[in-house]
């Protein structure tokens, strides 16, 4: 058995790991290759998968368990010796602490790796906390976010689809002149706070601000200030005292035709169907720049696929990723969970992000800033004291204190880079 150490950034603690994959528990002869997916929502879909594979497969035999909260089991398996084999986890900071934890095979020589579209490759890389040679992850599934919008009602009503922040806050102020709630929040739940925050920063704050403020180049003061500025612009056009009304009350709000439009990602449409099926809902691009060739779509990696290092059975561990690659189980996937094919090919895009097809297609994408945010510091308790704050110093105030907590939060990472930058 291999013996090695790691820190486990994402435990907070460094831990001897020893890890020793899955053996044959099934009896068959078969090589086991169990994959651990984070997304408990997923469970029968994945349970399709499993079969298939297991039914076309003579000598791998597949596990894939999907359970709740399964970062935090991934972590306690590690402190334990009992690791899967290969881990479906989300393009987030959990991977990237996964990541310079050193956990994770380099599977560059994958055919399925070329596959995927350039851009979500192109986020993958900018996951690693300090730049890696090599492949770590196959994104599978995206998501994105922008503004929903009902459709219905901008047809009556003769509106059109803004593409610059003029536009947008032109409209907002039409939309209120005629006695109807332009926007919809429910920031009472501090997490949809991010849902305009990260539209609005892959537009008007460089793909790379983490690193660079980490790397000592620049502030958050500096490239956060347009970004505060237009969520507070906002403000002024949503329903009153969005903090009294959480998530689920603004998709109720939305599908009952009480706003004409909510800023939240691709993933609140199966909510908001839940309580109106026949709500016809459109996607727009946020409109966060002044020029409308300055639009890029807020899309991540919702799932992806890493063969954890020390699987005891890598060649197995690739064929689970080359057939999970298929047309035929991205068809499946997709069709039950929604979101968009990381993978280049014809697959169908939703009707709903029709508005975004341009940008899904052409790979004009930038993932979400928060995916970079370390969870301790709680950025979105942050943003919704800041967007509480009326005070003149508001955002001053805000941006500062979030470069003060990026400083104490990434001391460790940003010592490092100081290393390796030889200063």
């Amino acid at each position: 058995m291999k013996l090695k150490k790691a820190w486990l950034a994402a435990i907070g603690t460094a831990v001897c790991l020893s890890m020793g994959g899955c053996s044959d528990s099934s009896g068959s002869g078969k090589r086991e290759i169990e994959i651990l997916n984070y997304k408990p929502e997923a469970i029968d879909t994945m349970q399709k998968i499993e079969d298939r594979f297991n039914e076309t497969h003579d000598d791998i035999h597949l596990t894939i368990s999907s359970p709740n909260q399964a970062m935090t089991i991934l972590k306690t398996r590690l402190i334990r010796e009992d690791a899967p084999d290969i881990v479906g986890i989300g393009g987030d900071i959990n991977y990237s602490n996964f990541l310079d934890a050193d956990l994770f095979e380099d599977i560059s020589d994958v055919e399925a790796v070329s596959k995927a579209k350039e851009g979500y490759m192109d986020i993958e890389k900018s996951l690693e906390l300090v730049e890696k040679d090599g492949t770590y992850a196959l994104p599978f599934a995206a998501n994105a976010a922008g503004i929903l919008y009902n459709v219905d009602m901008f047809e009556e009503h003769g509106w059109q689809i803004p593409e610059t922040w003029d536009e947008f806050i032109e409209l907002c102020k039409t939309i209120q002149s005629e006695g109807i709630t332009p926007l919809y929040f429910g920031f009472k739940d501090t997490w949809t706070t991010l849902a305009p925050w990260n539209a609005l920063a892959v537009e008007t704050a460089d793909a790379d601000v983490c690193s660079r403020v980490s790397k000592g180049e620049t502030t958050f003061e500096t490239e956060y200030r347009e970004v505060a500025d237009k969520m507070k612009e906002m403000m002024e056009y949503c329903e009153p005292n969005p903090f009294a009304y959480s998530y689920n009350d603004a998709a109720i709000a939305f599908a009952n035709g009480q706003a004409a439009m909510w800023p939240i990602g691709s993933s609140a449409i199966p909510q908001i169907h839940s309580n109106n099926p026949d709500l016809n809902i459109g996607s727009m691009v946020f409109p966060g720049t002044s020029s409308p060739d300055g639009r890029i779509l807020n899309s991540g990696v919702d799932l992806q696929f890493s063969i954890m290092k020390d699987c005891p059975d890598k060649e197995a561990a690739k064929e689970v990723l080359n057939f999970l690659y298929s047309d035929e189980i991205l068809d499946l996937y997709l069709e039950e969970q929604g979101g968009m094919s990381a993978k280049q090919g014809d697959f169908e895009i939703p009707s709903n992000l029709s508005g975004m097809t341009e940008f899904i297609e052409s790979g004009h994408v930038a993932d979400f800033h928060d995916h970079h945010y370390p969870s301790e510091m709680a950025v979105d308790a942050l943003i919704q004291t800041y967007l509480l704050d009326d005070s003149d110093q508001a955002a001053t105030t805000f941006l500062q204190k979030f470069d003060k907590d990026w400083q104490r939060y990434n001391r460790e990472l940003i010592r490092r880079l100081k290393e390796e930058a030889g200063n």
